[in-house]
Parts: structure tokens; sequence; C-alpha cells
């Protein structure tokens, strides 16, 4: 089974880092980190035109009706760029969450403004630093309204409108909800993280105005949260890749030229021994991400599985990088000037974006037992037979 893209794909792949390489150096990152500016306004108008955001929204949508791949490969460019955009809340997962559970009527409103870049989305689940997915859930949705407090949630503070889990009724159930950040009973403010060059907000809600998402009612709110994070965090998963390898290729570059003892420090044993580890973590993870993004686009029933093992692989690449970024720049690393740190610190926010890897692990391995035992009573049924 081949698991790489095509000509097609890779020249997409091309287009986008050569864009990227022009009109996002990492000084715009830095730019951002520096100032007030959320993310940068330019680079993200030059998405929306260049038809990024509406990759795998299908035209009749407005968007370019491409797929899962073709979006894989743009997010793997966004992440070696480290690009301060609200990609991944507005693409990952807003535009996601539409797609697979809204109705044709909020499609019909939401997603051309979603491709054309003139909305921002996001996706509000955690209440609490350090929550995992849908569990503790207290926010409550009824009678229309939405009521409780998110935090932290990625570019809450500059999105248009949030798919917001919430507790629907007086039952014990989730839904998804669709509410409109700029409405009234919404307040908003952001909070400083590790990466100030993606954004992120409280979000407090006092009988905001609110609908269900999709047109069959109140849904497994719980399930839907979990399908929605496996396709994000593929997604996501090329995002840490291309990060991990924009560090690593740096980091080789540095070693090349700096020197000690009238050599390179990059011929040193143990230097060599490091970056050899470093780029084998980095393939590893370039492996899972592959399967992740053939499971994703076939819809395959071992996505969960595939999600999980990209998530964990990704994350530990990019964050392994930045460690070692830093440690193999010597003193340097660990000063302002140098851009070792830009990769540090968006390693460790992607890392817990979607939930820490720790969650992830377990949830592989639930899942890995569930399969397991289908796999044994599927079997056990056959021999009956």
């Amino acid at each position: 089974m081949n698991f790489d893209f095509s000509e097609d794909q890779k020249l997409l792949q091309k287009t986008a880092k050569d864009y990227l390489e022009e009109h996002s150096p990492l000084t715009v990152c830095r730019e951002v980190l520096e100032s007030d500016a959320p993310y940068a306004r330019d680079l993200w108008k030059g998405a929306a035109q260049l038809g990024w955001l509406g990759t795998a929204i299908p035209e009749e949508y407005g968007g370019a009706g491409f797929g899962y791949l073709e979006l894989a490969v743009i997010a793997e460019e966004i992440g070696r760029a480290l690009a301060p955009i609200p990609f991944a809340s507005s693409v990952y997962l807003a535009s996601e969450a539409l797609l697979r559970f809204g109705s044709d009527t909020q499609k019909q409103k939401y997603l051309p403004e979603l491709a054309s870049g003139e909305w921002i989305g996001t996706f509000a689940v955690a209440e609490r630093p350090g929550q995992n997915g849908a569990e503790g859930i207290e926010t409550s949705f009824a009678g229309g309204v939405l009521s409780g407090t998110k935090v932290p949630v990625l570019d809450g503070d500059v999105a248009n409108f949030a798919v917001v889990v919430a507790r629907s009724g007086h039952g014990s159930g989730l839904s998804l909800v669709l509410t409109d950040l700029d409405g009234d009973g919404v307040e908003r403010e952001a909070i400083k993280s590790i990466d100030p060059s993606r954004s992120t907000a409280r979000v407090v809600f006092s009988k905001a105005p609110a609908e269900l998402l999709g047109e069959d009612g109140p849904g497994d709110g719980a399930g839907q949260t979990d399908a929605l994070l496996d396709r994000a965090a593929v997604l996501m998963a090329f995002e840490q890749l291309g990060g991990a390898a924009r560090a690593f290729e740096s980091t080789l570059e540095f070693t090349q030229g700096r020197y000690a003892f009238g050599r390179p420090i990059a011929s040193f044993q143990a230097i060599k021994h490091r970056l050899a580890d470093l780029w084998c973590e980095i393939e590893l993870a370039r492996s899972n991400c592959y399967y992740g993004a053939w499971a994703l686009s076939n819809e395959d029933s071992e996505l969960g599985i595939a999600a999980c093992n990209s998530r964990i692989s990704s994350s530990h690449a990019f964050d392994l990088a930045g460690v070692e970024m830093i440690q193999l720049y010597g003193g340097v690393g660990y000063t302002w000037e140098y851009d070792c740190h830009l990769f540090y610190r968006r390693a460790k926010l992607l890392s817990v974006a979607l939930g820490n890897p720790a969650s992830w692990k377990d949830k592989l391995i639930t899942r890995l037992l569930e399969s397991r035992a289908a796999a044994a009573s599927a079997e056990a049924r056959n021999t009956d037979d």
C-alpha cells in the first residue's frame, strides 16, 4: 500500500512552502509574539486568497473542494513556518464540526464565510486548564441560551463564533451548540500562554443566544467531540511534524557551522548521535502522520487508533526537537535573539491544544483493547458458525 502523496499534492505543498517562505519568515511570528496583535492579519488574508481555508470544504459551500490529503500537506507547511494565524481552530475544528455535524442551513451560513476568511471559528470544550476531551463539562444549554465558562479557548478572543460543548436540557447528555461570540451574553478575555504568537482566551457565556449544531435535536455530544478531536489530531499532527522538521534542519545547519577545537560540532560523535536520534523520531512521526492522513481521507475504521498514534508521535517529536534545538545551539540557544524559543513555545502549545499526550496514550490503550476484544468476539462467532 502506497501512503505517499501524489505529484499534484506535492506541487501544492511546494507552492505553500514557497509562499510561506516569502511572506512568513520567523520574523512575522516574532512580531506577533512581541506585540499586542493576536495574529498576522496579512498572512491570514493571503491564506484565504490562496484557498487554504476552504481546502476540504465542498465547492457548493464556497470551498476549494479538495480533500484531507491536500489539507494535510498545507498544515505541514503552516507548522514549518510557525505561521501565527488561527488556522487550526478555524479549519481543523470549526469547519470540520460544521461539515460533519451541521445542518445544510448552518453549512450555507457559516462555511462560505470560513472559506473566505471573513469569519474565524473556534471550538470550545475545556473549562479548566488540563482538562481533556468532554470530561466534567458544566456549561449548560437550555431554552436556546448558553451559560458557563470555557478556558482556554484557542483563538477565542478573535473568533466570530464558536462550536461549544455543553450539557443540554435537564439531562446529563452533551450536545454541540453554535453561538455568536460577538453577540449578547458573551464576555471574553485574552489570557497569557507559553506561546503568545497563538492567542487563547477565557470566554464566559451568560444566557448567550445559541442553537444546536445539526437538525436532529440534541446529539451525542461526547461522541461527536471525540470524533472531531480525532480528525483535528491528524491535521494538527502534520503541523507539529512541519515544526519539528524545521527545527531539526535549523539545528543541523547551526551545528555544522559552529566550531570547537577546529571542527564543526556536528562532526563530534555525541552530537551526531543526538541528531540521528532526533531524525528517527521525526521520521517515525511522519510515518504515523501519513497513516493518519490515509485513514482520515478514506474514513477508515482505524481512524481512532491512527489519530492517537499521529498525535502521540508528532507531539513527542516536536517537543524533542524544541529541547534539542536549544541545547545544541549552546549558550545562545537560551537567548531572546535566537529563534529556538519560538519552536519550543509552539511545540508546548500544540502538545496540549487538543488534550495532553498522556490522555491520548490512555485513549490509544483503550481503543486497542476494544479492537482486540471485538476481533476476539468476531473470531469466536466464526468458530461457532
